[in-house]
């Protein structure tokens, strides 16, 4: 490993931290970034434990803060999307995934954009959560990439900042010890590098309570804004990666 490698993964794992921290469109830069110095599914497979691990941190930061009925509907939706991801892992090429969530996440940016009013607080609805759910269950499971259509379906509901953030962070907490057994099952995970994964879970830990800062100091309008600005850049890349392939 040279420099540039060990500051490629840091920073990779940083964004890990951030997206436990309750800025979830973070955590789905952390394969891409570290996808430019090692293979993307090497990467994903290295980054699962450390998701884990950091997983610890923001569920005790966010164990007062959310939102029980999006859990409840989210929850069995995930868990299908993340089966269906598994028996598709063979069959579906990244490119086609990179691309659907960057189309979903492109969609809902700009409208969210061009209309730019959340309006009151809204009740979770079932049938759009199951929807959402599946996808954000089978776009992590195969990229770690579930914030985009988790933020398409939770920002609408214009829950308090810190509320969104623990529901976010406590989903996908499932979500990462579930796909713990298909990962290994499908030769994803190398034990080999776990001890590495141990070093980059250290980085990842620290920046939890960063992210958990910077959701309780930053204005709810400002927040979702910011969420929604990062969600366009992020979703043109994911594209632009589709594309080139």
């Amino acid at each position: 490993m040279d420099y540039i490698w060990i500051l490629v993964a840091i920073a990779s794992a940083v964004t890990v931290g951030l997206s436990k921290g309750g800025i979830p469109m973070a955590g789905a830069l952390s394969v891409p970034i570290l996808a430019t110095v090692m293979d993307p599914v090497a990467a994903a497979g290295l980054l699962l434990p450390v998701y884990v691990i950091a997983d610890f941190f923001g569920l005790w930061a966010y164990r007062k803060h959310f939102d029980p009925r999006v859990l409840k509907i989210m929850i069995p939706a995930t868990t299908l999307g993340v089966g269906v991801g598994w028996l598709m892992a063979d069959v579906v090429p990244e490119r086609f995934v990179l691309g659907l969530v960057g189309m979903i996440g492109l969609v809902f940016a700009l409208n969210a954009i061009f209309r730019p009013s959340l309006g009151a607080r809204r009740e979770a609805r079932t049938v759009p959560g199951l929807v959402w759910g599946t996808i954000a269950g089978f776009t992590s499971f195969v990229s770690h990439s579930g914030g985009p259509p988790f933020q398409a379906y939770a920002v609408p509901l214009n829950m308090p900042s810190t509320i969104f953030a623990g529901t976010a962070t406590i989903l996908f907490s499932y979500v990462n010890a579930i796909k713990l057994i298909p990962y290994i099952a499908l030769g994803e995970i190398n034990f080999d590098s776990l001890s590495l994964a141990v070093l980059l879970a250290i980085p990842a830990s620290l920046s939890v309570f960063v992210g958990v800062r910077l959701v309780r100091v930053i204005p709810q309008k400002l927040f979702y804004q910011l969420l929604i600005w990062v969600l366009l850049v992020l979703s043109i890349k994911l594209l632009w990666d589709a594309v080139i392939g």
